[in-house]
């Protein structure tokens, strides 16, 4: 039962692992119903890192060094995703065409204006919580992009014939996404009271709205729209606190 969450460790954090165990293609394979748990693990570290700041640091400097940390943890994976996803789904092409420029390892116009505009929307956000209600923020967003991953791996059939996300459709199981959904609101709805359920739901709610986009476009997931929804939904719990009633009340 491990393999599968170390592995998981492995694909979507740089943390240095060693030795080998996790790293067989079936543990990566069964890894994704452990993507929350890594989400609320790396949610945790920031939220650490969202207590002690405020204390040494002003609001801005607090909000950038989140977003570099929680880009960091990653190793900027997701927001290459991002960018390749931008380029490909926002060039008005057709699909073939869209996926080859997914593939494509150099970034456009569109890729870049996606992460700009997601990082800096990310440290806008930041900088508006209170410091206490900071480290809640930090500890939800990266809990509701990795829970963004399992339901768009639940929804969409995968798009290409090969590649590398492919491995976690061999052992696809839908009802993952119920219980990433359901760690997802009782983490959310712990720390943030009845906001929580907002937050729960909005998060639930873009990512299902952005994988049909991605399945109108393409007609199934990559990796790269994996990655995509990721980035776009660990935005949402920020944004969500800043532009509700209580958000705007402070």
């Amino acid at each position: 039962m491990m393999r599968p969450l170390v592995a998981a460790l492995r694909f979507l954090t740089v943390l240095p692992i060693p030795g080998s165990w996790g790293s067989a293609e079936d543990d990566l394979a069964r890894s994704a119903a452990w993507f929350p748990v890594v989400g609320l693990l790396l949610g945790a570290v920031a939220a650490g890192f969202a207590m002690v700041l405020p204390m040494v640091a002003p609001p801005l400097v607090c909000a950038g060094t989140m977003v570099v940390v929680l880009m960091g943890f990653s190793g900027g994976m997701h927001l290459d995703g991002l960018s390749d996803a931008a380029d490909g789904l926002l060039s008005s092409r057709p699909r073939e065409r869209i996926l080859e420029i997914m593939k494509d390892s150099h970034i456009g116009a569109m890729g870049v204006m996606a992460i700009v505009g997601t990082l800096l929307l990310k440290f806008a956000a930041l900088a508006s919580p209170s410091a206490g209600e900071l480290w809640a923020t930090a500890l939800v967003m990266p809990l509701a992009g990795r829970c963004a991953i399992v339901v768009q791996l639940a929804l969409l059939p995968y798009a290409r014939a090969s590649g590398l996300a492919g491995i976690f459709y061999r052992r696809r199981n839908r009802l993952t996404s119920l219980w990433a959904a359901a760690l997802l609101a009782a983490v959310a709805c712990g720390v943030l009271g009845w906001r929580g359920l907002a937050v729960g739901a909005a998060s639930v709610g873009v990512a299902i709205v952005f994988s049909a986009y991605v399945y109108r476009k393409i007609g199934g997931a990559t990796g790269d729209t994996l990655g995509a929804v990721c980035e776009i939904v660990e935005l949402v719990p920020a944004l969500v606190l800043v532009l509700g009633p209580m958000g705007q009340a402070r």
